[in-house]
């Protein structure tokens, strides 16, 4: 589990460097529009946003709360994988070692152990 909580630590670490180069350097009017115009650029787009609702689908499955759930989701198809190295991060953070409420919450993973 450590190897993972650092795995997820460096992506939350390299998307904050990549937007912020992002919003500091670049313009998304100006850049987007070219990346719109590139065949290749909107394979990247559609696999990115297919990505984003996979990830996503992971996260309303394990959250107990549909609120929870909600915002997690709007801030994946906002900020990208930067919310899922963070959502990640404290998914593995919270989960007390446990790998089964890493991937079900708590709820779901209470409901798999065998009794």
């Amino acid at each position: 589990m450590k190897i993972a909580k650092i795995i997820a630590f460096i992506g939350a670490v390299a998307m904050t460097i990549a937007l912020l180069n992002g919003f500091i350097n670049g313009d998304f009017s100006s850049d987007g529009g070219e990346i719109l115009q590139n065949p290749w650029g909107i394979v990247s787009l559609v696999d990115l946003y297919v990505g984003f609702v996979l990830f996503s689908l992971w996260i309303v499955f394990r959250e107990s709360h549909v609120w929870q759930a909600l915002i997690w989701v709007v801030l994946m198809m906002i900020l990208g994988f930067f919310t899922g190295a963070i959502y990640l991060l404290y998914v593995l953070l919270t989960s007390e070692s446990d790998w089964l409420i890493v991937f079900f919450g708590k709820k779901r993973a209470a409901s798999y152990v065998k009794k």
